[in-house]
Parts: structure tokens; sequence; C-alpha cells
């Protein structure tokens, strides 16, 4: 579990640095022109809609999580078991939603980027 929050927080870095240094992408944005045109909105049609529910679900799960993430750790690293299984329950299956959603929406956004 040490190695996948070290790996975590590695990966939270890197795409913090990414966003800060690359323009922003938009979901059928084919032309590359930070407009997304009707006609462009069509060709990913039903797609959009899947992308945006899961994006909208993916952000604040991700802000909310990191938290309880680094709480849950550290009832284990202090030893106490007891408080840190109730709050695995918990935060294990949402660090897993987030994470697998965050693969989902990069490869759902990534034939977008220019």
């Amino acid at each position: 579990m040490i190695t996948a929050i070290i790996l975590s927080v590695l990966f939270l870095i890197s795409y913090i640095c990414h966003h800060l240094l690359s323009g922003e992408t938009r979901f059928g944005d084919l032309n590359h022109d930070g407009i997304v045109s009707p006609d462009e909105k069509i060709l990913a049609g039903s797609l959009r809609y899947v992308y945006y529910a899961i994006l909208i679900t993916h952000i604040p799960l991700a802000g909310i999580i990191l938290p309880f993430i680094l709480f849950t750790a550290y009832r284990a690293l202090s030893g106490d078991y007891e408080k840190h299984r109730k709050l695995s329950r918990i935060t294990w299956p949402i660090w897993l939603y987030v994470a697998v959603s965050g693969v989902v929406v990069y490869l759902l956004i990534s034939p977008y980027y220019s």
C-alpha cells in the first residue's frame, strides 16, 4: 500500500505539472481550434455524454479521496488497525473508482490531444 501511495503521489505531481504546462483540450475538438463545433459534436456522438458523466464523478471524488487515503494510511502505520479497517472500507472502493475512471477519461480524451 505504501508503494501504491508513492506511485499515486508521483502520478498526481506529474498530472498537475502536465496541466500547468499544456493547453486546454476539449472533448470532440477534432481540428484543435479550442471550439467544439456542431459538426464535431455530432461526430463525437453520445460518447460525449459518457465522457462528461464519468468526468463529473471523477473530479470531485479525486479531490475528496486524498485526505481519506492519507488518514487511512496513517491509521495503518500508527498501528490503529481497527480504525484503519473501518476507514479503508470506504476509502478503497472510492480510490479504485477514481483510479479506473481516470484511465477511462484519459483514453476517451486522448484522441483529441494536439
